[in-house]
């Protein structure tokens, strides 16, 4: 697929964010693919880094939230931005492979991803975190992350960690089993065909 790009800026009584996203065939450009993320969450920053270099993403995300009340609105806009980015950049749902899935280990860890460009927003997200935070991010934003995600990107998106004893590896498997889920997804298949029996997505 060619090189497709989406600039979003998104502003509430709660945070501001600027998201630059881009798409497509990035894995030999290094003039494109960049990666800078400063949401003022570490372990935040961390995972969306690993889905855009997974993913094979060019993406500059920056966000000033109410951390001062806690991490929520700041987790939960960013993911809502970026999925949003995401549907733009992705545009009309033509000559990709629609469909997309991928198991991710790190070490002990093993996450499954299953992802469909259906149009249809659903999540259904089973990361199974013992612990109450990693770094500064609550551990229940972190699959509430993955489901805003895919509701504003329009994506179907299932997601298991399989295995695991370490949150951290069993959050940070999960967010790169997506992205190259993700990955083969959008992957052209040629040609401008919608992959769908409707005719439409």
């Amino acid at each position: 697929m060619s090189v497709r790009t989406a600039t979003i800026q998104r502003k509430t009584n709660e945070t501001d964010i600027s998201i630059k996203l881009t798409i497509g065939s990035l894995a030999d450009d290094p003039s494109i693919h960049s990666i800078d993320i400063n949401t003022g969450i570490g372990f935040l920053d961390h995972m969306y880094h690993a889905l855009a270099k997974h993913a094979r993403w060019s993406l500059s995300m920056t966000c000033k939230g109410d951390l001062h009340i806690d991490d929520h609105h700041t987790a939960e806009d960013t993911a809502i931005a970026l999925g949003t980015a995401f549907a733009q950049a992705l545009g009309q749902v033509r000559g990709i492979k629609r469909y997309g899935y991928a198991y991710a280990p790190l070490d002990e860890a093993l996450s499954r991803a299953v992802v469909d460009i259906s149009g249809r927003p659903y999540a259904c997200i089973d990361l199974g975190l013992k612990r109450e935070m990693i770094g500064t991010l609550s551990c229940e934003m972190i699959p509430h992350v993955l489901t805003s995600f895919a509701t504003a990107a329009g994506i179907t998106l299932h997601v298991d960690v399989l295995k695991g004893n370490n949150d951290h590896h069993r959050a940070e498997s999960a967010f790169k089993a997506l992205a190259v889920a993700i990955r083969e997804a959008v992957e052209s298949v040629g040609g401008n065909d919608v992959p769908s029996t409707k005719g439409v997505l």
